[in-house]
C-alpha cells in the first residue's frame, strides 16, 4: 500500500470520490491558520454600545413644614412627593438623603391618612365624651375611606378615649341629676347614639328606683298645676301623659300617682264648667234649640267634664236664658 493510500480519510470526505476530497491539514498547521480561517468566513459582528440609564432614586432632598402646625410636605428627587404629620415623620424616621420605594411610600400615605383622620376625631372628641358611632358618622361626613375610620377608632380604642359603656353610664348619671327624664327616654337617646342594650342596661343601673320616684313625684306636681284649671278628669289624665312623655315607666307612674295630693275640687269644677257652658252655648246658637243642646254637651264631654255636672249646669243655665 503507498503512503498517499495510507492518508488519513477526513470524516467530511466519506463517499466523495479521491479527487475531490478535502486535504487533510498537516501537523505544521498552527492555531491561528485556523482562527483566520474561521473569521474569514464570518462577517464581523456589529459592536453593542452599552448605556446606563438613569434612574430615580426617590430619595428624599427636602422636608418642607406647612402653615399648619405639625404638618409636612416631602418631596423626592427635588419633586413634591406627599404631605406626612410629624407623628408619622418620626415613626418612619425620615430624613434627608433616605431613599423611599414605592412600597414605603404607599405605606408612609396610610399611615398618614389614618394620622389626620386621629387628629379630627379627638378635635371632636375635645369638647364632651362621644360615642364610637358619633364619631364614625363625623369622618364619615369628612369623605374618609371606612378602612381608616376603623384603624382611626381602633386607636381610640387603645387610649380609651373612646368607650360606649363610660359613655352611656356618664350620660345616665347627666340625665339623673340635671333632668326631669324618665329611664325610657333616656334608653331611646342611647339607642339613636348607638349604644348597645346591653351597655344601656348596665348605664340605668345608675337610677334607684326611689329616685325614679321621687323624679317622677316633681314632674307630677309641676303638671297638676299646669293643668289646675282643667276638669279633674282631664288634669289626672295630663298628669299621667306627661309622665308617659318624660320616660316613666307605668310603674313608677302608679307610684307617683299614689304619692301627689290630686283631689277633685267640686266648687272650682263646677265654676270651670259654668264659664266653659256658656261659651260653647252662644257659639251654637246657629242650631235650632235640640241641635244646640246636643253640640254643646258632646263639646263638653269632650273636654273632661262628667254627663251629670254637664246636664245640671246646662239646666240652670237655660233656665236662666228663658
Amino acid at each position: 500500500m503507498s503512503d498517499h493510500e495510507n492518508k488519513p480519510i477526513l470524516i467530511g470526505d466519506v463517499g466523495v470520490p479521491k479527487s475531490k476530497r478535502s486535504k487533510p491539514h498537516t501537523s505544521s498547521t498552527n492555531g491561528a491558520d485556523i482562527a483566520a480561517d474561521l473569521l474569514a468566513k464570518h462577517k464581523k459582528a456589529p459592536t453593542v454600545h452599552s448605556s446606563r440609564t438613569s434612574r430615580t432614586k426617590n430619595e428624599v432632598t427636602m422636608i418642607e413644614a406647612q402653615k399648619r402646625a405639625g404638618r409636612y410636605n416631602v418631596y423626592l428627587d427635588g419633586k413634591y412627593a406627599f404631605p406626612i404629620s410629624e407623628s408619622v415623620m418620626i415613626k418612619y424616621r425620615i430624613f434627608k438623603g433616605m431613599v423611599i420605594d414605592k412600597d414605603l411610600q404607599t405605606e408612609i400615605i396610610a399611615a398618614d391618612d389614618v394620622a389626620k383622620a386621629y387628629n379630627r376625631a379627638l378635635d371632636y372628641l375635645s369638647g364632651q365624651l362621644r360615642s364610637e358611632k358619633e364619631v364614625t358618622d363625623k369622618l364619615k361626613t369628612l369623605e374618609i375611606d371606612d378602612d381608616v375610620i376603623e384603624s382611626t377608632l381602633e386607636r381610640l380604642r387603645e387610649f380609651n378615649l373612646l368607650d360606649d359603656q363610660a359613655y352611656a353610664s356618664a350620660y345616665v348619671r347627666t340625665m339623673r341629676n340635671t333632668s326631669d327624664k324618665g329611664p325610657i327616654v333616656i334608653r331611646q337617646h342611647l339607642r339613636q347614639k348607638g349604644i348597645g342594650e346591653n351597655l344601656i342596661d348596665n348605664a340605668l343601673v345608675e337610677f334607684k328606683d326611689d329616685e325614679l320616684v321621687e323624679n317622677g313625684v316633681a314632674v307630677a306636681e309641676k303638671l297638676a298645676k299646669h293643668y289646675a284649671r282643667k276638669p279633674f278628669s282631664t288634669q289626672k289624665q295630663k298628669v299621667i301623659q306627661g309622665l308617659m312623655t318624660k320616660g316613666f315607666q307605668r310603674e313608677t307612674i302608679d307610684q307617683v300617682m299614689n304619692q301627689i295630693e290630686l283631689t277633685r275640687d267640686e266648687d272650682t269644677e263646677t265654676d270651670l264648667l259654668t264659664h266653659e257652658a256658656q261659651k260653647v252655648w252662644r257659639r251654637n246658637r246657629r242650631y235650632d234649640d235640640r241641635e244646640r243642646l246636643n253640640r254643646t254637651k258632646r263639646t263638653l264631654y269632650g273636654k273632661g267634664y262628667q254627663f251629670d255636672d254637664i246636664n245640671r249646669v246646662l239646666d240652670t243655665l237655660i233656665e236662666g236664658n228663658d
